[in-house]
């Protein structure tokens, strides 16, 4: 239900985006008596102040003062056989347009690596410190940070990963479940930060999701017993001529293992990003009306605001479900390569 009003709401949402914005196209200039065009007041453009914010950028902005952008400037790297290495901060991008004819190979730190970075240097910051203190204080009631992920580490070990995963196996895969239940969480909370190092949207960019999907699937590839393969390629209890000469139930069977990662991608891509434009979206409905009248942008401010924050809040809680929902079925994935003969 809440998934079906999130899609009814998006697409009401974008029509009205679509027609504010052709409504500015079409007004953007207009004639005086004499047949000449004359510029009008610039319009506000949803589409481009929605995607800014959720797609990846080469620098990290962070804000606007006087039509000036100010923006963390980060390292551009590209490689072609033309030109070979080259190296330069964001800040000169546009200065290099057109430097290269065929397409180079980038491997530039953008928004959202130098935004992974620096939620991968806080995990380690976090989990390091906690490991001191427990290995300073044995035997003793947490404190501090151990108070706060304690619980969280035992619910991933004992509620998803010993639940989905044999007694046998579970230990061996917790260290990664863990891995990335707190890498989603922390990025899908990041991401609600407007400020920096808050606002990349890294858990909403479909490469992100793309990597995590193939872990999984690399790990319950490797580890598949020969049951789980068995199951597969030869199911036990289904008739043989669904199996042979027509390998109709194994096709299916392979097929659906490998949908499987491309679930847990299109996932936590579709429902962090969704999430992020509606916000956007409803925010921007200040600029929409104010752009009609000044009096109905002031009106409808209050409404746009409390939308927001209620779409913020149910951002928060969904950053937390998602981490959830990913590594749970993760744990099922690994649950049923390992999963022994009855």
């Amino acid at each position: 239900m809440r998934r079906s009003w999130l899609k009814i709401l998006s697409v009401l949402l974008l029509s009205l985006f679509i027609c504010n914005n052709s409504l500015a196209q079409d007004h953007s200039v207009e004639n005086d008596s004499l047949g000449h065009k004359n510029e009008v007041k610039e319009k506000f453009d949803v589409g481009e102040f929605i995607f800014d914010h959720i797609l990846d950028q080469y620098g990290w902005h962070l804000f606007t003062y006087h039509h000036k952008h100010i923006t963390i400037p980060l390292p551009v790297i590209l490689k072609s056989k033309s030109h070979g290495w080259n190296i330069f901060l964001s800040s000169k991008l546009e200065h290099a347009n057109g430097a290269f004819i065929e397409k180079p190979l980038d491997l530039s730190i953008t928004k959202n690596v130098f935004a992974i970075i620096i939620s991968s240097l806080i995990l380690l910051i976090l989990f390091i410190s906690v490991a001191k203190t427990y290995s300073r204080r044995i035997d003793m009631p947490p404190k501090g940070l151990q108070s706060l992920l304690e619980p969280i580490i035992l619910f991933v070990r004992d509620d998803i990963a010993k639940s989905s995963i044999n007694a046998k196996n579970y230990e061996r895969f917790t260290p990664f479940l863990l891995t990335i239940f707190f890498f989603i969480l922390l990025n899908n909370l990041m991401g609600l930060i407007p400020i920096f190092p808050g606002g990349a949207n890294v858990t909403g960019n479909i490469t992100v999701t793309l990597v995590l999907a193939l872990f999984t699937f690399t790990i319950t590839t490797i580890t598949g017993n020969k049951v789980y393969w068995k199951h597969i390629f030869n199911a036990p209890g289904v008739p043989w001529w669904l199996k042979a000469p027509l390998p109709l139930i194994p096709f299916i069977e392979l097929a659906g293992m490998l949908t499987k990662p491309f679930v847990l991608m299109i996932r936590l891509f579709a429902n962090i990003s969704a999430g992020h434009i509606i916000v956007l979206g409803f925010f921007s409905l200040i600029f929409i009306f104010g752009n009609i009248n000044a009096v109905a942008g002031f009106a409808a401010s209050p409404i746009s605001v409390l939308f927001t924050i209620f779409m913020s809040v149910l951002e928060l809680l969904v950053a937390f479900i998602q981490a959830y929902v990913f590594t749970f079925l993760t744990a099922l994935y690994f649950g049923m390569a390992t999963e022994e003969h009855h």
